[in-house]
């Protein structure tokens, strides 16, 4: 059976990501290990290091995406929480079996050759949920 091995992330959805670094970076003192273009979800994304786990503060690119729509409805603040999965084929079955409305049925490769898919908010009380699996 799929199992859950950690949370790998917290997103954040930021229209101004230097004025939201001032918070996380400057207050805090979390610092940016990097920042990338994420031209699939077009979106900007600051990569903040906390232990074994990372917040990332994501920036839309375009006012034509998913996360421009999402930032217009909601504002910015938390997005989604991301948890490592040993097999996400497994972890999807398993969540279909349970009734679990799913945004993507079946996994997206993204950078690095890294899966992920994520669970409607619906089904999470509220919460968007991606898993993700990396490459073996």
């Amino acid at each position: 059976m799929a199992v859950v091995k950690r949370i790998d992330h917290v997103a954040v959805l930021v229209d101004d990501l230097e004025k939201t670094l001032a918070f996380w970076r400057d207050g805090l003192g979390i610092q940016m290990s990097h920042l990338e273009d994420v031209a699939a979800e077009k979106s900007m994304v600051a990569f903040l290091p906390v232990g074994t786990s990372e917040i990332e503060l994501v920036k839309p690119t375009t006012d034509d995406s998913g996360l421009s729509r999402y930032l217009e409805k909601r504002g910015p603040g938390m997005h989604h929480i991301c948890l490592e999965v040993d097999d996400i084929e497994g972890m999807l079955e398993n969540l279909k079996q349970h009734g679990v409305q799913l945004i993507n049925e079946t996994p997206v490769t993204g950078s690095g050759g890294k899966r992920y898919a994520f669970i409607h908010p619906k089904s999470a009380n509220g919460v968007m949920v991606e898993l993700y699996e990396l490459p073996a």
